[in-house]
């Protein structure tokens, strides 16, 4: 690796609201080592300061919308207007292109869920968003918050499952039923965590995404025992 390289690089957007152009930070690839993923997939980084989805989100400086590369083109009617009255109208110009701290990182999240809400995004997309605010919370050890946020993108993975809204991204049926039942046993819904879980044992030999069925039935092991325990 060049010595002289540094971790970041300048990456040049358009905003998909204002269509002005402003310079965000993004971490190289070669720079980012993963130590170990939690059970809801959240990576655990070698640096925690270099973390990329420190960068996840896109601020433009001059209206304050704020994307991510999962967000569409499209704004349904009415939906510009509403962000230019809620966001850009209030907007006071910060610059979010440089290095970021996590709070300065949950704050670009919480700026895109906001966003994405007035926007109407898919909720698989606003789910992650969600998802990811709580895993940075979990990095400064807010569990108060932590939970909350990911009640919140619980919640959403339940409407795009209902909806079939993540069809045609990243997220398939089965790691989406996954979250939904991980997400529910840290968040204490058990009930809700066994029924996503069942579903995904049900579904055990027509599936190629064998992994997804192993940590399915590890919780449900776990489950089973942890109940066990706690009736004797």
């Amino acid at each position: 690796m060049n010595p002289l390289l540094t971790p970041y690089y300048d990456k040049k957007l358009e905003c998909l609201l204002c269509k002005e152009h402003f310079t965000t930070t993004k971490i190289r690839s070669n720079f980012i080592k993963v130590d170990f993923y939690d059970k809801d997939f959240c990576p655990n980084y070698r640096k925690s300061e270099l973390n990329p989805l420190f960068y996840n989100v896109f601020v433009c400086p001059h209206c304050g919308f704020s994307f991510t590369e999962d967000f569409s083109k499209y704004f349904p009617p009415n939906t510009k207007e509403m962000i230019i009255n809620k966001v850009s109208n209030h907007w006071v110009s910060q610059d979010y292109g440089k290095v970021r701290t996590t709070k300065r990182a949950i704050n670009s999240y919480k700026l895109a869920a906001y966003c994405a809400a007035l926007k109407k995004e898919k909720n698989v997309t606003i789910g992650g968003l969600y998802l990811r605010i709580g895993w940075l919370y979990r990095q400064l050890k807010n569990k108060e918050q932590e939970l909350r946020f990911l009640k919140y993108a619980a919640q959403e993975y339940l409407h795009s499952y209902s909806n079939s809204d993540f069809h045609k991204t990243q997220m398939s049926e089965m790691k989406i039923m996954y979250l939904i039942a991980e997400l529910s046993l840290l968040i204490g819904d058990q009930d809700q965590a066994t029924i996503y879980l069942s579903k995904i044992i049900e579904k055990q030999n027509t599936t190629t995404e064998r992994t997804i069925v192993e940590m399915a039935r590890e919780q449900w092991q776990e489950m089973r025992e942890n109940k066990k325990r706690s009736t004797a």
